[in-house]
């Protein structure tokens, strides 16, 4: 079994602000990742398409808080902009 992708290297030259920020996009890139991985059996990033990252927002976060899903928004929001995508989520 290979190791999973490094979210943390993958995003280190979108993320910026506070180290607690950081830290938690990184920690949401993996929840998503995981969730990806299982589903669809692709831990790679560069391998995702918009359904992927549409999926996760509509099943794993929309029973939770309004708050906890426009933080999972702001991170797939990330993530979309390290791909070079301009995808839309809503």
């Amino acid at each position: 079994m290979s190791r999973p992708y490094d979210m943390e290297l993958f995003l280190a030259g979108v993320l910026t602000g506070a180290h607690a920020t950081r830290e938690r996009h990184t920690r949401q890139a993996r929840t998503i990742q995981a969730a990806i991985s299982e589903r669809w059996h692709r831990d790679n990033p560069w391998t995702w398409q918009r359904k992927h990252l549409a999926w996760f927002l509509d099943t794993h976060v929309n029973r939770r808080a309004e708050s906890t899903r426009y933080y999972y928004l702001l991170t797939v929001k990330l993530l979309t902009i390290r791909l070079g995508k301009v995808w839309q989520f809503k």
